[in-house]
């Protein structure tokens, strides 16, 4: 199991927490630092099940500048929201946990991350 992370969220710590009390053996990715390829967010989409605007942060100052809330969701428009998210990582939701069974989940809730730990 890895779990993206921004050590800076307090939802990451909370799913980091929550990972430690379970035991749960995880390798941490700092994906601010560690930047992940489109590949790779791609691989992360479809373990998700969702599509890329249902992972980018529309508030941040980034997503603004770029005019994200304006950009299409569709199928030919998935490709320029995956470069975006390669080329700004702070627009990706966090934590991403993917679990053992090849599923992921965005781990915002104890929830989620008692999800990806059942998994």
């Amino acid at each position: 199991m890895e779990i993206w992370i921004n050590p800076a969220c307090s939802k990451c710590r909370s799913a980091i927490s929550l990972l430690d009390a379970e035991g749960a053996d995880y390798t941490v990715r700092r994906y601010l630092e560690d930047v992940p390829s489109e590949d790779e967010i791609r691989d992360v989409l479809d373990r998700l099940g969702l599509e890329p605007w249902d992972i980018t942060r529309t508030q941040e100052a980034e997503a603004k500048e770029l005019g994200l809330k304006e950009w299409p969701r569709d199928d030919s428009s998935r490709a320029r929201w995956i470069n975006a998210l390669a080329e700004h990582p702070k627009l990706i939701q966090r934590p991403i946990i993917t679990a053992d069974d090849g599923t992921a989940v965005v781990g915002r809730t104890d929830e989620a991350v008692r999800d990806a730990l059942s998994r």
